[in-house]
């Protein structure tokens, strides 16, 4: 399960978006959150791998 923020971040002259991703852990089952702040273009594969 992985949800993209709606906010894009705006620094200078480039773009950046914050996504956040949720993994579930295999030892114990919790969900953490990992978080990346990158250009829109890159969100969708970093969100798509593992």
């Amino acid at each position: 399960m992985a949800k993209k923020t709606v906010a894009s971040l705006q620094t200078s002259s480039k773009r950046l978006t914050k996504a956040i991703k949720m993994i579930k852990s295999p030892k114990s089952g919790a969900y953490t959150f990992v978080e990346s702040v990158m250009s829109p273009e890159m969100v969708n594969d970093w969100i798509a791998k593992k």
